[in-house]
């Protein structure tokens, strides 16, 4: 059956209710207020990658490895920039693998890269709309492998020493040799549900044991070695009479706190598992498109409206919540420095929010296009891409009395 995509959805009317004077169900952007910045924050350099995700819906994000950044675009344009100025090193035009005929025209198409990269073991590895997984060496760009896989790949591979962890977008997991590119193992997913969210959470690895949240609402944890299953568990329950009112994805990242577990689901709760048997611990009410991230004492994450919240990690009651930017379909925040939070928004706006209390302690802009994807954070600095594939490089500086 064929998925419809609520980001997608979502986003466009979102746009539409900014462009439209015609009354609308959907909420506009909250209107953006001076600040008094309370921390110096500087952009280091700007540069673009290709076309980026475009409107694939996907959330491209850079990696960082080495002191080296890596992109891709839908384009089929992948890079390797110095993290520190942002000059290119190498940059690939991939061609699909394979070719793809039209009447009696054969045409080599570009890889249309959505997922990742990935990046660790002298490896960038990257996944297409087509379903393909494709390898470079780190240091030079050239291709090292290419494998296929079920269906696209729109999340990060996870490059270990031996095992390359892919997931794609018809649920399954896929465990391939880092050094090859051959299929270990295979986690299949029975079922995948009609309506979910666009894209795929990052994959969580930690102590042999890969955790993920599913279109169904559930959190799985497999083993990394074999793809066995070792347990799951429910997250959200959709109920109403439709499709929208019933979904209860919760394939929007996990955290990891020593062995403590914490995950979420849109329609769902925000939950504490002990990660070695999968028990619940404390759970909330708390709806999210989007990943977390953890930070001091605390957890947080944007709501389905846009606000920001902070939960303390020990019983998950209320820090703060930030209502400033409501409806500003902001990417997923970033803790930096146990300090701040960082966030994007559909404008190209970037804000770091003081973790302490919520308050909004500096503001930059990027470009005047959506960012999606998470920034991400490298020590004081942040890497920030929007969806046309302009990457911003920030430097946190001291506060301001």
């Amino acid at each position: 059956m064929k998925r419809i995509f609520l980001i997608a959805i979502l986003s466009t009317l979102a746009l539409a209710a900014c462009h439209s004077s015609k009354k609308s169900n959907v909420e506009p952007p909250r209107e953006l207020t001076d600040i008094t910045p309370t921390v110096s924050v500087q952009r280091v350099w700007k540069e673009s990658v290709g076309e980026g995700a475009q409107d694939s819906g996907v959330r491209m994000r850079p990696a960082y490895d080495d002191g080296t950044l890596f992109a891709a675009s839908t384009d089929g344009v992948i890079e390797a920039l110095d993290a520190k100025t942002g000059k290119t090193l190498w940059r690939n035009k991939t061609r699909t693998h394979g070719w793809f005929g039209w009447g009696d025209k054969k045409i080599r198409k570009d890889a249309l890269y959505a997922g990742g990269p990935g990046a660790g073991e002298g490896l960038v590895v990257t996944g297409t709309l087509d379903g393909h997984v494709y390898a470079f060496d780190a240091k030079t760009g050239k291709q090292r492998w290419v494998a296929k896989v079920s269906s696209e790949v729109i999340s990060a591979p996870v490059v270990l020493k031996d095992i390359t962890v892919v997931r794609t977008n018809d649920g399954n997991v896929f465990g391939l040799d880092t050094e090859t590119g051959k299929q270990i193992w295979l986690y299949d997913q029975d079922t995948v549900p009609p309506l979910s969210l666009r894209g795929n959470g990052p994959l969580l690895v930690a102590r042999g044991v890969i955790f993920f949240g599913t279109d169904d609402g559930k959190l799985v944890a497999i083993r990394l070695d074999t793809g066995e299953k070792l347990w799951d568990l429910p997250l959200a329950t959709g109920e109403g009479r439709t499709d929208i009112q019933r979904l209860d994805d919760a394939d929007v990242g996990v955290l990891i706190d020593g062995s403590t577990l914490y995950a979420s689901a849109y329609h769902g709760e925000l939950t504490s598992i002990d990660g070695p048997t999968g028990r619940p611990g404390w759970h909330r009410k708390f709806s999210t498109y989007t990943s977390m991230d953890i930070g001091g004492n605390a957890i947080v994450g944007v709501d389905d409206a846009s606000n920001v919240w902070a939960f303390d990690k020990g019983t998950g009651s209320d820090l703060w919540k930030q209502d400033a930017l409501q409806w500003r379909w902001l990417s997923a925040p970033a803790v930096q420095q146990d300090k701040y939070v960082v966030v994007g928004d559909l404008k190209g706006y970037v804000h770091w929010l003081d973790l302490s209390n919520g308050k909004i302690a500096a503001r930059e802009r990027l470009s005047h296009k959506a960012i999606r994807s998470q920034p991400l954070v490298v020590g004081d600095m942040v890497y920030v891409e929007d969806v046309e594939g302009d990457i911003g490089a920030y430097r946190l500086g001291s506060s301001t009395p």
